[in-house]
């Protein structure tokens, strides 16, 4: 069964569903790119890794331990120590590191294994505030000063998009091209949830015929045959919920017979 959406279904950007669609994507993208670009090129799939506590960091929390003096009981000339009863603890959560590994593609010339391309689909933590988002903007400005063509993919409507100059528009959904013989000037498709996804050229080296890629033809594929329409709950709002958009989700998927009239 298709999604119901005509672009990006939002029910896919849950916080539990996003990661199994990611690294799908990443390796549709490199299956779909590989025989375009063969024999000068090939697509590697990299992995990023993250340490993360979390957004909130826990205290470490100590109870308080009430030292209690033994009395001494004098019985002649035989002291008696008698012990206190034991502290009895609290239990206290401890920040625990978790490492995230997260997937990206790097497209390479084969004859001098340089990196012509990368190809980054963002996930929450590059977005999110903390050190995850810090440790992506580094390695974004360093590929934005190197000769590497940057494509970044932002399916996601949490948090605050990568940062653009003097953007003074919205939008749910965007993909960023970056050529190096363009920037400062940078390729940028904004669409919405009713759009369907636009799709755009894969920078290479100059003269080389740039492969067209179609993010909408790649997620409907990993939509249908991951069957992610017995996965999603229709019936409920989606995460992050729209602040507008709510009343032409509930009449497309009523529609679509997902909900109850």
């Amino acid at each position: 069964m298709p999604s119901p959406f005509p672009g990006m279904d939002p029910y896919l950007e849950h916080p539990e569903i996003w990661p199994g669609v990611h690294l799908l994507l990443i390796a549709a993208l490199a299956e779909s790119l590989t025989p375009q670009l063969r024999p000068k090129y090939s697509v590697a799939v990299e992995v990023r890794m993250y340490e993360t506590t979390g957004d909130q960091s826990l205290l470490v929390g100590i109870p308080d331990v009430t030292v209690q003096k033994a009395q001494q009981q004098t019985n002649q000339s035989i002291n008696v120590a008698v012990a206190s009863p034991p502290s009895q603890p609290m239990l206290v959560e401890v920040p625990m590191p978790v490492t995230v590994r997260q997937g990206y593609l790097e497209v390479r010339e084969v004859a001098t294994k340089e990196v012509v391309a990368a190809i980054e689909v963002l996930s929450p933590i590059n977005k999110r505030p903390g050190q995850g988002r810090r440790t992506y903007e580094t390695k974004r400005e360093r590929v934005l000063t190197s000769s590497t063509h940057l494509v970044e993919i932002d399916l996601l409507r949490a948090h605050e998009p990568m940062p653009i100059l003097g953007q003074g528009w919205h939008s749910d959904y965007r993909i960023l091209v970056s050529r190096n013989d363009l920037r400062p000037q940078a390729e940028l498709y904004r669409f919405n949830l009713k759009d369907k996804i636009p799709t755009f050229r894969l920078p290479l080296r100059s003269g080389d015929q740039a492969p067209t890629v179609d993010l909408q033809c790649l997620l409907n594929q990993i939509y249908e045959r991951s069957g992610y329409d017995l996965k999603l709950d229709y019936q409920k709002e989606p995460v992050p919920e729209f602040d507008e958009d709510t009343d032409w989700i509930n009449d497309l998927l009523t529609d679509k017979g997902l909900r109850g009239s």
